[in-house]
Order: structure tokens, then sequence, then C-alpha cells
């Protein structure tokens, strides 16, 4: 398996736990998102539940039987409790918003029975932010009175917003943003076509979460990063440029940079507001609240995209100068 980059201390603390003589039940994975949680969940639920080649093939079509992940969903339209099967999965459709109880409540029946293959059953739940109430009282009970052999490893974007009970029965390791160096072999490891200066742009893009980083691939973020400074440097008196950035990301086709410059006109913002102070800083505070709000509001909503685009760019022309 592809092996994690950066985050050792982390890495370390778990190899040393499982070469130990006793394997704490459960596992917090806390830090931001992006930085590799859940691909270390299941490299480290491939080592928990042994085996080799056959096993990693297994593990990555969900097949084994000592393996389970519990993740956002897609649904069968209009019945209740069926899951798409994974083979007739549409590319690029959302899953459900939140992990359902019912999959904890089937979680729960699979760990009934021991593991079949081994000592050692995997379980991961990512991210266990997305479970509902009901699912996080659930799966509470299971980290109470853990099945034997059972590990379960809950990758967690924001462990502040789970129960208390549930961070107090696991153990925590903690995952922290990559720095340029990692970054960069992070993103040549996972995509080895990517040239020196889109990777360059990548690692300034990402802000140390290589999966943030790699969602801008093939989308030239460096232009846009480009836009959005020339638009906030001057204001964009003429609104020549707030026109054409509008209608470059107009249409179908250009749905995915569309969607990057949505996210990375709010952290131009957010970048900007280190760099000002007084009645500057709360000016900027107030652009970057209204241009979060307005990207997460237009994907959702289906906004009109050249209207959307022309009005975040009426936000960043409308920073205070530095």
């Amino acid at each position: 398996m592809t092996s994690i980059i950066g985050n050792t201390a982390a890495q370390d603390a778990f190899a040393a736990a499982l070469a130990g003589d006793t394997l704490h039940h459960a596992w917090l994975l806390a830090g931001p998102k992006g930085v590799g949680k859940g691909s270390f969940a299941r490299q480290a639920a491939a080592r928990l539940v042994g085996g080799g080649a056959q096993r990693d093939d297994l593990i990555a079509a969900r097949a084994h039987p000592d393996y389970r992940l519990v993740e956002r969903e897609q649904w069968e339209t209009g019945k209740k409790d069926v899951l798409t099967p994974y083979d007739e999965r549409k590319e690029g459709e959302a899953p459900a918003r939140s992990i359902r109880v019912v999959q904890i409540r089937w979680l729960r029946q699979a760990l009934t029975v021991r593991p079949s293959m081994g000592e050692r059953r995997a379980v991961i739940i990512d991210a266990a932010d997305d479970l509902e109430p009901g699912g996080a009282n659930a799966l509470l009970k299971s980290l109470e009175e853990p099945p034997p052999g059972t590990v379960f490893l809950l990758v967690s974007h924001a462990p502040g917003r789970l129960l208390p009970t549930i961070r107090s029965r696991c153990r925590l390791l903690r995952f922290g943003l990559l720095d340029e160096a990692d970054m960069s072999s992070a993103l040549r490891s996972a995509d080895p076509s990517l040239d020196p200066d889109e990777v360059a742009a990548l690692v300034e893009a990402g802000e140390g979460a290589p999966g943030r980083a790699l969602r801008f691939a093939g989308l030239d973020v460096k232009g846009l990063d480009a836009a959005i400074a020339a638009i906030a440097a001057d204001g964009d008196p003429d609104n020549a440029r707030r026109s054409a950035l509008a209608r470059a990301l107009a249409g179908k086709a250009a749905q995915p940079r569309y969607e990057a410059f949505l996210d990375r006109a709010p952290s131009f913002i957010a970048r900007a507001a280190r760099r000002r102070s007084g009645p500057a800083l709360a000016q900027t505070l107030d652009a970057h609240t209204k241009a979060r709000d307005m990207a997460g509001a237009a994907v959702g909503l289906s906004l009109d995209q050249q209207a959307t685009v022309w009005e975040m760019s009426g936000i960043l022309a409308g920073l205070p100068r530095p």
C-alpha cells in the first residue's frame, strides 16, 4: 500500500502501540481536512487485519470480511435504507449529507460475530463528524463495550463537535498540516504526471493539505489565483477583469474551475485579513464572511455561475488596500 507522507509522530505512535502487548480499541484521528487521516486509517486497517496483496485488493473492493468502512453513501432514490451498489453509482453524484443511524445499526449487527480471517477486525468511521445524532449514540455503545478483536479508527476534522463520551473512549492521534517539502512529495507520489510548475502552484493552494491541493490539479489554479489577486489589487475600476472571469467560469464545462474559484476566493480574503488591522481588518473579515457564505450556497442552491462569479469578484474588488 502507498506510504503516508508527513505526520510521522502520529504514525510512529500507532506503530508502537501495534507492536506492543496491548492495543487500544478506539483511535481518534484528528486534524484538518486533506492531511491524510483517511489514507492513514485505511493503511492502519490493512495492518490490523493482516495479510498481503490479496488483503489489499479485498480492502480496496470493501470485500474483506474483517474490514468495515462507514462513510456517507449514495442511496437508492425512493427506497428506504437501500444503498446504491458500488458498481452502479454515478460519477460525480453527491453522497448523503450524513452517516445515517441505520448504517451504525448494520455495523453493530456485523460486529456480533468474531473476526473470521484473523484475530482482529478494523472499523473505519470517515468522518465521525458526519454521524447523525442517533448514529453517534449507537456508535458510543460499541465503544463502551467493544467486541473482541475490534479496533475502531474514527476520522475527525472537528473533534470538538463530537460527543465528549466518544472522545473520552478513544486514544487521540493528532494530524497537522504538512510543510512544503512533504506537500511536494505527497503530490508527486499521488500524481507522478504533475509537472514542477503545477506542483509548486498546488503546494501553495493546498495550504498544507495535499488532499485539498489535489482537488485543484489540472484546473490552472495559478491562473485563478492571479486573476483573484489582480481584481483585489486595484479594485478593477472598469470591471473588465470581473467580466472576463465571469464569462470564463460560466457553463457546464467550466464547473470544476468554477468550484475551485469558489474555494480560492474566500481563502484569498482570509490571507489578506492577516495583513490588515483596525477598520481595514474589520472590513476584510466582513468580506470573508460574505464570500464564505456565498461559496457555501452557490453549488448547493445551483446559483447562476456567471452571476455568482461577478458577485464574488465584487467582494474582492471592494477589499481595502493594504
